[in-house]
């Protein structure tokens, strides 16, 4: 039996997710529904996946599909679920992205019982390597569970966390491809300063990032067995180590990853 996804807000990580859906062939575009109110969104979905149920219409998207994603901005999530919450197919699965939207909540907005999943991916899904925690509620059967992890893995990778990790998953994972971008840019104009053009200077501190995070995930070495098996005695990279030690490298990130699970903390209240 084919399943049908419908996207009830079609920004970015929607259209990373759609992408993922269709291009590894999960569900072909017949079996995408989208909504929004921006027309020219919705063309543009048409227009690179092939996708021909668009609408600007939530109401419909709902009732036609067998898992609804939730993809608009938090504030918008009481009145999305008012509007569709009576157009739900009776086993439908709901999915919501968006921080900070708790279980509990969106359960009792439903006022129905409902089967809800609780997703954090993160925008590296719109090269196809998202890093995405989900949870589930207690309606959630293992063949659901299937159903939403199969759709997750097609666009990176995915893993089940209980919900009171969720503020933790948005500080590792949800919100640091920005601390990423400031290290990559910041090596990079390192590379500029000592006379390598730009452009060059950004592939070689990117290739460099993607291929170390590369080894950390395939070999299960620790980062920091991995770190040592580069600084040779008295050479050149133990003493770069050293320079980030005494700029408080690791306190920083640690401060910055802090930061961002008191903010989102502060969002699900």
């Amino acid at each position: 039996m084919s399943i049908t996804y419908g996207f009830i807000g079609s920004g970015n990580m929607a259209k990373a997710m759609i992408g993922g859906i269709v291009t590894s062939g999960l569900a072909k575009p017949d079996c995408v529904v989208a909504s929004n109110p921006s027309a020219k969104k919705l063309d543009l979905l048409k227009e690179e996946f092939g996708i021909e149920t668009i609408l600007k219409d939530n109401k419909t998207a709902a009732k036609l599909s067998d898992v609804v994603i939730l993809s608009v901005k938090p504030y918008l999530y009481e009145r999305v679920i008012a509007e569709i919450k009576d157009m739900l197919k009776p086993d439908a699965i709901v999915v919501m992205i968006a921080a900070g939207q708790t279980i509990a909540a969106n359960e009792a907005r439903f006022e129905k019982p409902v089967k809800l999943v609780r997703v954090m991916p993160n925008t590296p899904a719109l090269v196809g390597e998202a890093m995405s925690a989900v949870c589930f509620n207690a309606n959630i059967t293992a063949d659901d569970k299937t159903i939403v992890m199969d759709m997750l893995n097609s666009f990176g990778r995915a893993e089940e966390v209980p919900e009171t990790l969720m503020d933790a998953v948005t500080g590792v994972s949800g919100s640091s491809p920005a601390y990423v971008y400031m290290f990559i840019e910041a090596m990079a104009d390192a590379a500029v300063l000592h006379g390598m053009p730009r452009a060059q200077a950004y592939t070689f501190a990117a290739q460099s990032v993607l291929g170390a995070a590369k080894m950390v995930l395939e070999t299960g070495m620790h980062p920091g067995e991995l770190k040592d098996n580069v600084c040779s005695p008295g050479g050149t990279t133990i003493e770069a180590v050293a320079a980030l030690e005494s700029s408080g490298l690791r306190a920083a990130v640690i401060d910055a990853v802090d930061t961002c699970v008191r903010k989102s903390k502060e969002m699900s209240k």
